[in-house]
């Protein structure tokens, strides 16, 4: 089809110019056979009526001079004047269409003018008018006609135009005569001639000796030459000649000094103005044959320029069409064979995909062509495909091995992790060392940190996570574990509706997800303004939201985001090697790994509001309290199992918050675990020993939850006694409790047992120290974790400060 089209279009082009050509050379052909006719009505009657004028002029002007001539003859030249007036209006009034601007005006010009004729007659009749008036009035009527007669002369063809010219001289030639003897007339029948009068003759005969001897005679044709020749020989020409020397020679200070031949004058004019006339119809019937000559000659050019242009036109569309069909069969064949690649290609790239090995000798098939330009377009085909069906099974190899490679480093990685976190766990078990432990804090959270970046590299590299859980957890765990993996952990506040718990196959995934979201809205919005994480069911299952007070996005933003959320783009580690929004990428990926649904809003306090709707059949019920006990491994003293992030190499929160062990699971070369061997149930004299990371997500996620009745102080954080808040609650507690004082000396210890202290605590679940000063230093550490960041001595250091623009925490939402 395109190929007709190419083909068609420059026919239909060649066509449509052959059209407007030829539409073109009838306009000039019609517009000249136009001024052709209208030329020569126009200048015949344009003779006939300045003739007439000129006489009607010379008689008013005798008859003004001596009211006692007789008006006889004026009243007859009237009546052949306003004849000559009416066939000039009928026969130049068929319109203007299609004229020339000059020829339009002046003929609108001349009818116009001759519209004043009646009121100069009845000036004159009712001896109102005076001889310059009525002289002046029939003058311009005349010279209107005169150069309407000009207009006529001037034509696109040059060889007509020429021809008109001496037509046209002669014209105004007899114009000057015809006043020179109306000014006479007067003269002569008044007996005078004033000094205005005179100049004028003296104007008129030199301008009537320059057209007759400079500008006619050079120009007229041979026969009209010896015609103008024989006329100026004449006695009356004498006669004429004799009498404008006489007013040539008379000084203009003797006005009344007129010459004497006033009878020959007339007699003169009488037979001069015939010959005149003659010559005048002579030169108009030689312009009108040089016009219609040239309309001729262009209807002639123009139907032969048609009938070429049309028989061009016929034999370039015939043979486009031949060639056209001959190319299209051509065409078409590697076409089909196009329509084969476009199916067969697909195909192979899908089965590299499903990580199907491919012959490409197999799959890629010769297609044999001919010689010819076609032909070595064909033969570039079957290159083609050869080199795509190449490039594809290399380009998969290489991503394969990149993948690899990426996750085999990403899982050693988090072997080492997963050993320092031990080598850190084992380390704030021997030292009391406020300063000490401190470091060993900072050290810990950055690590779980670490920990988190280290999946977000397994999960892009097309892995999966390894962390696993053997049960159920609660949401507000899953939340606070999530809360030990981010930076500035000290302004997220979370809030639990209820006390839903969540499948063991969804816990890490979520829990990935809800830190990399927390992160993002920590970086994005500006200290000291809250992050408010809120969890609770709905109809369809569980809702959790983050939401932050940043500057929000633009509306395309969030729109890109939700599309990525909703289809994650497979990704290309080397081709997003420079994209700062890898963390929402992780997002993607786990989100559909488990079929969350993301969305992302504008928040009313003008940052942005993630939505993370949890399918029903991932929310599980509670445990019973007693699988729940025995899973935990140490009744209700200890602080519950701790997580197999410490089995993987990571160190989630879920240690602090109370989080049940994950499956275990080897490593990316072995069969092994991946850290260090799971640790035993954590006894609560051990609890202040957490990371800092950990102690954030019990002291933020116990300052939000409401669910087990603890007290809450004004600042957000945890009660007097310094417990975080259960996620499970009531009576089903699926995790162990911390036992107060557990870690102090029988000395320091509290006799009186105070309300809401567990009935059932083991007094001996853990020995005492055995040095003071390890039991004074777990004491203010305690101590510091109940009371939460009161005054500026208490703030942690610099390592959970918020992130500065250009860190890692940012890296996430560009």
């Amino acid at each position: 089809m395109v190929l007709l089209v190419l083909a068609l279009i420059p026919s239909l082009a060649l066509a449509a110019l052959w059209g407007v050509s030829t539409a073109q050379l009838a306009l000039d052909w019609r517009l000249q056979a136009r001024h052709a006719t209208l030329a020569e009505r126009g200048i015949t009657l344009t003779g006939d009526l300045a003739a007439a004028l000129r006489e009607e002029r010379r008689l008013t002007a005798e008859i003004l001079a001596d009211p006692e001539t007789s008006p006889t003859a004026l009243r007859q030249q009237r009546e052949r004047t306003d004849k000559a007036v009416r066939a000039f209006r009928a026969g130049t009034g068929s319109g203007t269409t299609g004229l020339h601007g000059e020829l339009r005006d002046a003929l609108a010009r001349a009818r116009e003018e001759l519209k004043v004729l009646p009121e100069v007659r009845e000036d004159v009749d009712d001896r109102i008018s005076t001889q310059p008036v009525a002289f002046g009035s029939f003058t311009l009527m005349i010279d209107s006609a005169l150069k309407f007669t000009d207009a006529l002369g001037n034509t696109d063809n040059g060889a007509v135009s020429v021809r008109a010219q001496p037509l046209t001289d002669l014209m105004w030639a007899n114009e000057t005569l015809a006043r020179e003897d109306a000014v006479l007339t007067r003269g002569w029948a008044a007996g005078h001639l004033d000094k205005t009068e005179r100049s004028d003759l003296v104007e008129w005969i030199g301008a009537q000796q320059y057209l007759f001897e400079d500008r006619i005679a050079s120009r007229l044709p041979e026969n009209e030459s010896a015609f103008h020749h024989d006329t100026t020989l004449m006695d009356a020409w004498h006669t004429k000649t004799v009498v404008e020397q006489t007013l040539l020679q008379v000084p203009l200070t003797e006005p009344d000094d007129l010459p004497r031949e006033a009878g020959r004058w007339r007699e003169a004019m009488e037979e001069l103005q015939p010959r005149l006339q003659e010559l005048t119809g002579r030169l108009a019937a030689d312009f009108n044959r040089a016009n219609a000559e040239s309309v001729r000659d262009l209807m002639v050019r123009m139907v032969a320029a048609s009938a070429i242009g049309l028989g061009a036109v016929v034999i370039v569309i015939a043979l486009t069409l031949w060639l056209t069909g001959s190319l299209r069969q051509r065409i078409l064949a590697l076409r089909d064979e196009a329509a084969r690649l476009e199916t067969e290609l697909p195909a192979v790239v899908e089965r590299l995909q499903r990580g199907e090995d491919i012959d490409v000798d197999a799959e890629v098939r010769e297609v044999p062509h001919g010689d010819d330009e076609l032909g070595r377009l064909g033969q570039a085909l079957n290159l083609a495909r050869r080199s795509a069906v190449e490039t594809a099974v290399r380009e998969t190899e290489q991503h394969r091995g990149f993948e690899r490679l990426l996750q085999r480093i990403a899982r050693r990685t988090q072997l080492l992790i997963g050993l320092q976190l031990k080598k850190l766990d084992e380390m704030e078990r021997r030292h009391e060392d406020p300063e000490v432990l401190e470091g060993l804090f900072d050290l810990d959270h950055l690590a779980a940190r670490l920990r988190r970046y280290e999946e977000n590299l397994v999960i892009l590299g097309g892995g999966q996570p390894q962390r696993r859980w053997r049960r159920p957890v609660p949401v507000l765990d899953v939340l606070r574990s999530a809360l030990g993996e981010v930076q500035d952990y000290r302004r997220i506040q979370i809030e639990v509706q209820g006390k839903p718990w969540l499948s063991e196959r969804a816990v890490g995934p979520v829990a990935h997800i809800v830190a990399e979201l927390m992160e993002n809205a920590t970086a994005f919005s500006k200290p000291p303004n809250p992050v408010e994480a809120r969890a609770g069911l709905v109809g369809r299952g569980l809702v959790v939201e983050i939401e932050d007070r940043g500057l929000g996005m633009e509306p395309e933003e969030y729109d890109r985001l939700n599309a990525m959320m909703a289809e994650p783009p497979r990704m290309d580690m080397m081709s997003r090697a420079d994209d700062a929004r890898l963390g929402l990428y992780v997002v993607a990926r786990l989100a559909a790994g488990l079929a969350l649904t993301l969305e992302f809003r504008p928040s009313v306090f003008g940052g942005t509001r993630v939505i993370v709707m949890i399918p029903a059949e991932l929310v599980a019920d509670a445990p019973e309290p007693d699988a729940d006990a025995g899973a935990s491994g140490s009744g209700n003293t200890g602080a519950g199992p701790r997580s197999e992030a410490d089995a993987d190499g990571g160190r989630a929160t879920a240690a602090a918050a109370g989080m049940p062990r994950p499956a275990a699971r080897g490593t990316a070369e072995r069969g092994e675990t991946a850290g260090a061997p799971a640790a035993p149930a954590v006894p609560s004299a051990d609890l202040p020993r957490r990371s800092r990371g950990q102690a954030a997500a019990a002291v933020a996620g116990g300052g939000t939850g409401t669910q087990d009745g603890g007290s809450r102080t004004p600042d957000g954080r945890t009660g007097a006694d310094g417990a975080a808040v259960n996620g499970a609650g009531g009576g089903t507690r699926p995790l162990p409790r911390r036992v107060r004082q557990a870690s102090l000396t029988p000395e320091l210890r509290n006799p009186p047992r105070r309300p809401g202290t567990d009935e059932d605590a083991s007094p001996h679940a853990h020995p005492a120290p055995e040095r003071s000063g390890a039991t004074v230093g777990a004491f203010q550490r305690q101590s510091r974790i109940t009371r939460g960041p009161a005054s500026e001595q208490d703030i942690p250091p610099a390592d959970v400060s918020t992130p500065q623009p250009g860190g890692t925490a940012r890296e996430d939402r560009e």
